[in-house]
């Protein structure tokens, strides 16, 4: 008949219609998941730092925030959209403030373990950053073995414990300060059992004891040293030994910490660090505190 199509052709013009709508929907849905994610993104969050944690994040004379991650997650709200509010919380209660709800994301240096894990979730890194050791330049121990070399609790293990048995012997008799709710001093617990073991609410403290001889020896995450040691004389305050990364002390990365849910805002951290680490904004943040880049180059 005029104008009608056979039931074959029929047919295939049916399929070749509903393979065009299936290309089209799967061309979309990068554009609609997209659109989705930044629907249910809050256009105001609050970001909650230590603020006594130089040069990473400390609190200036009139209570203002300053600071390597201060800077940075201003960049991150930039790239993000969203009008960020820091706010300075104790460490030992960081954590729980983001559970309740208190605040939307932690960024203070905090490195991902799989004890945090269990209650909290976390974005890509931004930064790496090993544990290591800080000891007064006039102290025996400024002289500790396998000084430089870098251990992965986690990838070598036995090389690691060999490393860390023979610095136990070395630190006989001598007094470890750690903050109180950080990885080190789980490590120092770990590790170190037995030793006089002391902790302090903040790394100033801890600095501060280090400097007045009242603690032989200083465990942290060795980028949180150059403001302590450049606070001295030359040669007051020394790294010493080796350092160490993997196992009780996390990946050896500096994370966003968030409540597990919050898919949305995870999604759009992770997308703003890899932008910020891509253009070079997060390597000259990081030499401009730190010395040195310890940004992430995927």
């Amino acid at each position: 008949m005029t104008g009608c199509s056979k039931p074959d052709e029929q047919h295939q013009g049916n399929e070749d219609m509903l393979r065009r709508h299936m290309l089209l929907a799967l061309a979309l849905t990068p554009l609609l998941a997209g659109a989705a994610t930044a629907q249910n993104l809050p256009d105001h969050i609050t970001v909650a730092t230590e603020g006594a944690y130089p040069p990473w994040n400390f609190s200036n004379a009139d209570g203002s925030l300053g600071g390597y991650e201060i800077e940075l997650t201003q960049a991150l709200c930039e790239r993000m959209k969203i009008k960020c509010d820091l706010i300075a919380q104790e460490w030992n209660g960081i954590i729980p403030g983001l559970t309740v709800g208190k605040y939307d994301a932690i960024i203070a240096s905090m490195g991902v373990t799989e004890e945090r894990k269990k209650v909290i979730g976390f974005s890509k890194p931004y930064a790496k950053a090993p544990n290591g050791f800080l000891t007064a330049g006039d102290n025996a121990l400024k002289d500790l073995p396998e000084a430089g070399r870098s251990f992965d609790l986690a990838k070598a293990p036995q090389e690691s414990e060999a490393a860390l048995a023979a610095l136990k012997e070395k630190l006989s008799g001598k007094t470890i300060g750690v903050q109180t709710g950080s990885t080190a001093a789980t490590f120092a617990g770990e590790y170190f059992k037995g030793l006089d073991i002391r902790e302090y609410p903040s790394f100033e403290q801890l600095g501060l004891e280090l400097t007045a001889g009242r603690i032989d020896l200083a465990v942290a995450n060795v980028t949180a040293f150059k403001a302590v040691i450049d606070a001295n004389p030359a040669g007051t305050l020394v790294f010493t030994g080796p350092t160490f990364a993997g196992g009780v002390l996390g990946l050896g990365t500096i994370n966003v910490a968030l409540r597990p849910g919050d898919e949305a805002l995870r999604a759009a951290f992770d997308a703003a660090i890899t932008d910020i680490n891509k253009d070079g904004t997060n390597k000259a943040l990081t030499e401009k505190w730190f010395g040195v880049d310890i940004s992430i180059h995927e």
